[in-house]
């Protein structure tokens, strides 16, 4: 059943657009700006550190989320996150780099707050037949918008220079708080109280005690993790491989892109047909093909690997929100999604850290094939049969809510 055919989840996904246009066109200028501020690669590299530190409070954001009315937490904090990003407009000179590098961390921080509330809604609006169209609906918005809004902020910022994204960006998020704010929604009850320590580890607790949910987070744990090294390891492909200058990352991005919309186009009728579980692993085997056929000097090979990969990765969220969604009480949405967020995040910042020291001493063709050796056998755990998850549909039966 098709997600759009809920009156509240149409505004729900247009206030998603309003909110990821800003993101989108806010993170890769910001690093421009700094880069041109202090000339240095590694200061421009911090802002992207500054945006995955706030993961570690991901667990007190899913808190948050599960305690209140979580679209009223949506619109807070996106008109929060406007006032923050405002704050850009002091930023005159080298010596204030230290205010983007904030407001870096506290937009960061708010959009956890965002994802683990805005997990919950979508929860709330819709049917279990209607999650994957939602979330594919969702993920078509996000990676089409990736394609298009950092032109946008880049061009933005070298017209008219850094404060001037800074106006767009919280133009979008207060238009996404003033569309969230209309969305008519029937919010599941609030979570109990109880001590601090149980409440915020209730979503690990959950995810451990389903299955086959725990055995895929694990498995999409490591598959994104060892993904991290690819985040150095396309600038020795391009360097090394294809004798490219690094330019050539904007054509391999929108490959990508392009394959990522057309998969969040076609990832809800796949679920619909073979399941969550399935997609997942196709999708990784798949995506682990793509991987290796980088190895193949040539332009065109590249590109046809970088849209198959981008089209796999859409089917594997896709599918792996829709399961997690289903599988998890009204109550606990937030803090589930949290611990899935610091489970997928922080092991991918490990896999970049471990990538910048790797690329250097070994052949980038290796690491390639190591990428896609580990993914494939991620598929394994995935695909390997177990007890129906609460609420899993057989395969080929219909279910109607």
């Amino acid at each position: 059943m098709n997600a759009l055919q809920v009156p509240a989840f149409r505004r729900l996904a247009l206030a998603w657009a309003f909110s990821n246009f800003g993101d989108s066109a806010l993170y890769l200028t910001l690093a421009v700006w700094v880069k041109d501020l202090t000339g240095s690669d590694a200061s421009a590299g911090l802002v992207f550190l500054f945006l995955g530190l706030p993961v570690l409070l991901a667990p007190v954001a899913g808190q948050v989320a599960d305690r209140g009315s979580r679209r009223r937490l949506v619109v807070l904090a996106n008109l929060a996150g406007a006032a923050v990003v405002l704050t850009l407009g002091f930023v005159d000179g080298r010596s204030d780099v230290w205010i983007i590098y904030v407001v870096t961390f506290l937009y960061g921080l708010i959009t956890y707050l965002t994802s683990a509330a805005g997990a919950g809604l979508v929860r709330d609006l819709l049917a279990d037949d209607q999650l994957a169209s939602g979330n594919g609906l969702l993920s078509t918005i996000d990676q089409g918008l990736r394609l298009v809004s950092p032109l946008v902020g880049v061009g933005a910022y070298a017209l008219f220079g850094g404060f001037a994204i800074a106006w767009v960006a919280s133009l979008m998020l207060v238009a996404a708080a003033v569309v969230t704010a209309t969305v008519r929604v029937v919010e599941s009850p609030p979570a109990l109280r109880e001590p601090f320590w149980p409440e915020i580890t209730a979503g690990v607790r959950h995810i451990r005690s389903v299955p086959v949910l725990a055995r895929v987070t694990v498995a999409m744990a490591v598959a994104v993790g060892i993904t991290g090294l690819a985040n150095t390891v396309i600038f020795a492909l391009i360097d090394e491989g294809l004798n490219r200058s690094s330019d050539f990352f904007g054509v391999f991005a929108a490959f990508q892109g392009g394959g990522a919309v057309v998969g969040g186009l076609t990832a809800a009728a796949v679920i619909t047909r073979f399941g969550e579980r399935a997609v997942i692993a196709v999708g990784m085997v798949a995506m682990a093909a793509g991987l290796a056929a980088a190895v193949v000097a040539d332009v065109v090979v590249v590109c046809a690997a970088a849209w198959v990969v981008g089209w796999m990765v859409s089917w594997i969220f896709v599918a792996f929100s829709t399961l997690r969604q289903r599988v998890t009480p009204a109550h606990l949405q937030g803090r589930v999604q949290a611990a899935v967020n610091v489970a997928l995040n922080g092991p991918q910042a490990a896999g970049t850290a471990l990538g910048a020291v790797l690329v250097a001493v070994v052949d980038y063709r290796i690491l390639i094939v190591g990428m896609a050796v580990v993914i494939a056998g991620c598929a394994v755990p995935v695909a390997a049969r177990a007890a129906p998850a609460p609420g899993e549909v057989p395969r080929g039966t219909v279910r109607h809510v």
